[in-house]
């Protein structure tokens, strides 16, 4: 049992340390969480101690899920309703674009340039079609964006890109078999009943019997991550949608949603984030960068190539229209998760993984450092006076 709690004790002695690093270069906690991983993978291989770590026994793999599917739960909770529909034309063109045009462009780099096989060129399409809710959030919070129309509609759009996301991964590789169709049937069952059961738990117990709604959440999302599982699929598709069905609840008890928040992103996420930086193999990136720059190229710019236009249509402002564009062409939590969701079922190779999840980081970052150097809407930002502080346990801390 001591080398359990040892084992834990470095994997969060390395959230800790991301943590500090995050607060000082004002970046995503994510990201430095998978960039930590990396170096951390690196110096234990370094060692001769490339087990040391633990990243592939089977409790810290449970950690490392669950932080993904509360995770995902909570990027579907952070949905607006009301400005989805407000906002419905805009956020379903650019977030259906957001995803199509990456999707096509990366299939085609990965399996006529790089020469990939066409099932790993697939799940390129897929990891490198997202955006990042969760990174696009956290600048939203820190800009004050996020209290205005323009920024609500960038997050409606990231909901958008990312559902296309989530529904490509589980339509093209989830083996189509009776347990296919058990899981659709099951999951559309609860997940129709899910707000109204929740609401009579709150209404009843709800401030009277401890976080019984967390555990209630908790139940259905690890219930449908079985069922999911056992029919071929990935655990983290169902929490997309049970977040997004149970979004106009969430929106009315922010401070539930901050609580849960803070589970997850102080205990979970550090695991998967981490996790996904020690699978990272640094040798295979050093050993071939070019291969890095082409699929960083290709997502980067069949985003770009492919949403400004459409974008135009409802931005008229130049920085705006750019802006939009380089925070829809981000990307990480949806990224790492597919590319470890085709590493994990042999779709691809370690070195395809490492070359993806870098693509990843690297597209958390460039394109909204350009964003917020370059072209920030600054006659959108709200005065000073206010903006609000990110609580505790913000999205801002996850990524």
């Amino acid at each position: 049992m001591e080398h359990i709690f040892l084992i834990a004790s470095i994997w969060l002695g390395l959230a800790v340390f991301s943590a500090v690093v995050a607060f000082h270069l004002r970046v995503s906690i994510a990201l430095v969480e998978i960039c930590v991983g990396v170096g951390a993978a690196a110096v234990a291989t370094s060692l001769g101690k490339a087990e040391a770590l633990g990243s592939n026994q089977e409790w810290l793999r449970f950690l490392a899920s669950s932080g993904a599917v509360l995770l995902t739960f909570l990027a579907g909770a952070e949905l607006d309703p009301v400005v989805i529909r407000k906002k419905l034309k805009e956020v379903t063109v650019i977030g259906l674009v957001g995803f199509f045009a990456p999707f096509f462009g990366c299939i085609a780099i990965a399996y006529y340039a790089l020469g990939w096989s066409l099932h790993a060129s697939l799940l390129a399409g897929v990891a490198l079609s997202t955006t990042s809710m969760a990174v696009v959030y956290a600048v939203m919070l820190e800009t004050g964006l996020n209290t205005t129309q323009f920024g609500k509609g960038i997050l409606g759009a990231c909901f958008v890109n990312d559902l296309g996301t989530v529904i490509a991964l589980g339509l093209l590789f989830a083996p189509f078999t009776y347990k296919t169709i058990v899981f659709v049937i099951v999951s559309s069952a609860v997940l129709a009943l899910l707000p109204a059961v929740t609401h009579i738990i709150t209404r009843i117990y709800a401030n009277r019997t401890a976080a019984i709604r967390t555990k209630w959440v908790m139940l259905v999302l690890f219930g449908l991550g079985v069922l999911a599982l056992w029919s071929g699929s990935e655990a983290v598709l169902p929490a997309y949608i049970a977040g997004m069905v149970l979004a106009g609840s969430a929106a009315r008890d922010t401070f539930w949603i901050r609580r849960l928040r803070t589970l997850t992103v102080g205990f979970l996420t550090p695991f998967y984030f981490l996790r996904a930086g020690t699978l990272v193999s640094l040798s295979t990136l050093i050993s071939a960068p070019l291969v890095f720059l082409i699929l960083l190229a290709g997502k980067v710019l069949s985003k770009i190539f492919g949403l400004y236009p459409f974008i135009g249509l409802f931005r008229r402002q130049r920085n705006e229209r750019w802006y939009y564009t380089l925070m829809m062409s981000t990307g990480l939590t949806f990224g790492t998760i597919s590319a470890l969701y085709g590493f994990s079922h042999g779709i691809i190779t370690q070195a395809q993984y490492s070359f993806l999840v870098a693509v990843v980081i690297a597209s958390a970052v460039v394109p909204t450092l350009i964003a917020g150097l370059v072209f920030l809407p600054r006659h959108l930002l709200p005065r000073p006076e206010k903006l609000s502080r990110p609580q505790e346990g913000g999205l801002s801390d996850e990524g």
